[in-house]
Order: C-alpha cells, then sequence, then structure tokens
C-alpha cells in the first residue's frame, strides 16, 4: 500500500481514537507492531489559532513514524491552514475525519455531519489537500444512516479531489458502535477507486485481520481492538505469516509493558498528570490476572510513579508463582456473520 514515499503491504494502522492514542501509547503500538500510526483527531480551529493545549495532541516522534495527524473542522479555510500548520511538524501524511459520529461535532458540520453534505465533505478534502505538500487521506463511515449510504459517490469524490487514501469504518452514523460492521462494502468500493482502501471496524484478534484483508482492502485499521490488547499488532503478524497464534502475554509481559507505557505518560505529561490519566487503562492490562482486582484499586489511588511501580512488582512476586499458564490466542468473535441485517445501524 502506497501513501507518497510510504510504502508498506497490507499494513496494520492503529486508528486515531480521542484520549487514547496519545504519543505514549502510539509508541507502544508501534513497539508491539503497529506499521501506521495515527493521532488523535484535532481540531482545525485549534490548530490555526495555535492553542496549546491542541498542539500538544499533535506532538509526534521520529520513533512513529511512519505516524499521520488527523484533523478535523467544517470549514474548508480552518482545514486549508491547518494543514499548512502542521507541515513544521512533519507528519509522514495528513489525515481528515469525515466520521466522528459525536453529536457535537456532527451538529457543527464536522467529522459525519459531512455525509449529510457531500458538496461540503468535497470542499473539505480539497482546501485540505490545496494547503499542504504532504499526502492527504480520508476516513470516514458508510453513511448517515442505513437509508442513505452514499459510501460509493464519497470515495469516487475522495479519490477526485485528490486524497491518496480512504479509510472506512464500516458502519453509519447513526450506528455508532452498535451492532455489526459491514464488511461487503469494502470488496465494492474497491471497484470504483484506485487509490488504496484501508477497512476498519470489529477487529479484535488475528482472524479478523485476516477476514478483513481477504476482502480485497489494502491495510486494516484496529482501534477499540488494541485498546486492552496493543499486542494485537504482533499477534495478527505472526498468524497471517505463520497461521498459528503466539501464546498470550503472560503476567511478567503485561506488567513489563504497562509500567513501560506508565513511563513513557509520565514522561510525556509529568509525574502527577501522567500517573492520574493512565487509571484508564489498567483495566486492559490487568484484565484476567489473578487476584487482580483489590491490587487495581490500589492503584487507583496512587499518585507517583514509584508506588505504581513497587505496587506492581510486589504483585508480580506474588503472583508469578501460582498463576496459571496463559492459553494461546482464540478470537470469540470469528465466524460471527457481519452485517446484511437492516435493523443494524451502521457507522
Amino acid at each position: 500500500m502506497k501513501i507518497g514515499p510510504i510504502d508498506i503491504n497490507k499494513p496494520l494502522c492503529l486508528a486515531p481514537m480521542e484520549d487514547v492514542t496519545e504519543l505514549p501509547f502510539r509508541l507502544i503500538c508501534k513497539r508491539l507492531g503497529a506499521d501506521i500510526v495515527f493521532t488523535e483527531f484535532t481540531s482545525s480551529e485549534g490548530i490555526i489559532r495555535d492553542i496549546p493545549r491542541i498542539m500538544e495532541k499533535i506532538r509526534i516522534s521520529d520513533e512513529e513514524r511512519p505516524v499521520a495527524i488527523q484533523i478535523f473542522g467544517g470549514r474548508p479555510e480552518a482545514m486549508s491552514g491547518a494543514a499548512e500548520a502542521i507541515e513544521k511538524l512533519k507528519p509522514d501524511f495528513i489525515d481528515v475525519n469525515c466520521g466522528c459520529w459525536v453529536k457535537n461535532h456532527v451538529a457543527r458540520n464536522e467529522g459525519a455531519g459531512l455525509l449529510r453534505d457531500l458538496p461540503l465533505f468535497e470542499k473539505i478534502v480539497k482546501a485540505t489537500v490545496k494547503g499542504t505538500k504532504l499526502p492527504v487521506t480520508v476516513k470516514t463511515r458508510l453513511g448517515w444512516d442505513d437509508q442513505s449510504i452514499v459510501i460509493l459517490d464519497a470515495a469516487r469524490m475522495v479519490e477526485a479531489a485528490g486524497a491518496k487514501a480512504l479509510t472506512l469504518h464500516c458502519r453509519t452514523r447513526s450506528q455508532a458502535h452498535s451492532g455489526f460492521a459491514d464488511w461487503t462494502w469494502l470488496e465494492r468500493i474497491k471497484k470504483v477507486i484506485s487509490i488504496p482502501l484501508i477497512g476498519n471496524g470489529d477487529i479484535n484478534c488475528p482472524e479478523d485481520v485476516q477476514a478483513m484483508l481477504e476482502t480485497g482492502c489494502d491495510g486494516v485499521m484496529i482501534g477499540r481492538g488494541a485498546i486492552a490488547n496493543p499486542w494485537i499488532f504482533k499477534q495478527s503478524k505472526h498468524f497471517l505469516e505463520t497461521g498459528e497464534h503466539l501464546p498470550e502475554p503472560g503476567i511478567e509481559e503485561k506488567i513489563q509493558v504497562c509500567i513501560e507505557h506508565l513511563k513513557l505518560n509520565v514522561q510525556f505529561k509529568g509525574e502527577k498528570y501522567g500517573v492520574v490519566t493512565f487509571r484508564k487503562h489498567y483495566v486492559g492490562y490487568l484484565k484476567g490476572l489473578p487476584n487482580i482486582t483489590p491490587v487495581r484499586s490500589e492503584l487507583m489511588r496512587f499518585t507517583t510513579l514509584s508506588q505504581v511501580i513497587e505496587r506492581l512488582q510486589a504483585y508480580h512476586r506474588v503472583a508469578e508463582g501460582g498463576a496459571s499458564p496463559a492459553s494461546a490466542g482464540f478470537c470469540e468473535h470469528a465466524g460471527e456473520t457481519r452485517g446484511q441485517d437492516p435493523m443494524i445501524k451502521v457507522i
């Protein structure tokens, strides 16, 4: 799959996720096999005004390359200005969010709100392309609801407007995260565009990655499936190459990566704020470990890095002798029927 100078065969991408795909988490996913990572979506209006807390969201590191900065907005002028401003940060490309389903954004014709106004959608993409020398890509959904699926027209328009790739979350805006993602649209879209197509939606395990690639899309983007399991990139690559599962990470590895991520968060945000904002990650890293509930409750009260590390290391010393061996990977979602039910809303 080629986007400007980037050329990766069937890349596995980390999806842009608000309050999740901050620099520390992107680095962890990159170290665990993600090929391309995306920043959390960022307001073009905030970028053109150079608001510090907004600019902090799009801080990037050479270690995570290739990395895309994702922006959103409802004004073509702001998108063009933001694209121009972003060039100085030197991302590998810029991604335009045309798929966020959140009410406050769609009410301002941002994100998935553009699916109700394809002429404005087109202006947004063209303005972003015009504002930068960097490659521009687009992420969107099937349509506003199951009665207004516009993705084939939108896909053609995106390519004609100068975008270098299209990512599709295979649901409508109305569906948000409910129901199944309808992957059948990926094959249909491949027939009407020549730019790369990245599939997204309901990727929870290596079998899902393989099945999505079999639709003919050029790459796979993983979102919620990576939050509690950033190993999914490494696991999926191994499965695609060998047809076999890697063993699930054991207690030592989970705690080691958890601490590594926490240290990056502290480095990025400072100690107190970094420790406090990391609390949302404990559920994912520590899920399934024996007798972990009281430990997790303690961790939620700590405010220093040393407290957290000492408690996790003490837990590991006690648990390593009596924990049951981790089982091989198994996808409980594999083989489910996807996206044909008209009662299922699609984003």
